[in-house]
C-alpha cells in the first residue's frame, strides 16, 4: 500500500513558474513611481508569502513608503491582468499530475495567492486537481496551517496519509504547522543548499523523482522519514 493517498501542492515555484510575470509586474509599478527595479535573481527570494509581502520587500521602505498602499493596489490589479503572459507549468509537471491522478491520488493546491486567482490558474493549467485553495477571508496565509487543513477537509483526507509538496522554507513550515511530512523540490524559487538545510522528508530535482517519492510503499517512506 502507498504511504500517501493525498498530496497538497504549493503553486508558485512548485507547479507553476510565475517568476517572469511577477517580476515584470513589480518592476512596471516600481518604474511608474520612480523606484529602482529588481533583477530576477534578486526578486525570487521575496516570493512565497503572498503578493502583499512581495511588494513590502520590493518597495523602498516597504509599508513605510508614503505611496505603498497605492502602489500595492496598482500592482494587484496589473498582475491580475497580466499573470498569464509568461507563466507556465514547469516541464514534466502536467505529466506528473496525470500520472498521480491515474494512480488514484487526491490532489489539491494550497497557495498564498488570492483564492480567485488560484482557482482560475487551476482551471486553466491543472484540471486534475480536486481542490484549489488560495488566500481568503477567515483563513490565515501560509505558514499558518489553515489553508492546508481546509484543503484536507475538502478532500476528506486523513492527515496520516497526506503529504505536502513545496519549494521554500514557507512550505516546509506550513507542513510542520499542519503536522504533515514535507517533500521539497529544487526547481523553484530557492537554491538547493537552502532546502537541504531544512531536512525535509525528501528533496527532489525533477518531476519523475517526485512521482517515485509520492508513490512509495508505506515501509520505505516510514524508514526514510526516520533518517
Amino acid at each position: 500500500m502507498r504511504a500517501y493517498d493525498t498530496v497538497l501542492f504549493d503553486l508558485d515555484g512548485t507547479l507553476l513558474n510565475t517568476l517572469d510575470d511577477l517580476k515584470d509586474s513589480v518592476n512596471f509599478i516600481l518604474e511608474r513611481h520612480g523606484c529602482p527595479t529588481w533583477e530576477e535573481r534578486e526578486l525570487r527570494s521575496f516570493l512565497g508569502n503572498g503578493l502583499r509581502r512581495l511588494m513590502e520587500l520590493s518597495v523602498p521602505g516597504g509599508m513605510e513608503h508614503p505611496g505603498f498602499e497605492e502602489m500595492f493596489e496598482e500592482f494587484r490589479v496589473y498582475y491580475t491582468a497580466h499573470c498569464e503572459q509568461k507563466t507556465r507549468p514547469y516541464p514534466g509537471v502536467e505529466e506528473l499530475l496525470q500520472q498521480l491522478k491515474g494512480h488514484g491520488l487526491r490532489m489539491a493546491v494550497v497557495s498564498n495567492k488570492d483564492h480567485e486567482a488560484v482557482e482560475e490558474l487551476g482551471r486553466r493549467f491543472f484540471p486534475w486537481l480536486s481542490v484549489c485553495m488560495g488566500q481568503q477571508e477567515g483563513l490565515r496565509r501560509k505558514p499558518a496551517p489553515d489553508m492546508a487543513e481546509a484543503a484536507m477537509k475538502a478532500l476528506g483526507a486523513a492527515k496520516d496519509r497526506t503529504v505536502y509538496v513545496g519549494d521554500s522554507e514557507v512550505d516546509f513550515q506550513t507542513a510542520r504547522n499542519a503536522g504533515l511530512p514535507c517533500i521539497l523540490v529544487s526547481w523553484g524559487f530557492r537554491d538547493r543548499p537552502e532546502l537541504e538545510a531544512l531536512h525535509p522528508a525528501a528533496l527532489v530535482d525533477d518531476p519523475q523523482s517526485l512521482f517515485l517519492e509520492l508513490t512509495r510503499p508505506c515501509g520505505s517512506v516510514e524508514e526514510k522519514n526516520k533518517m
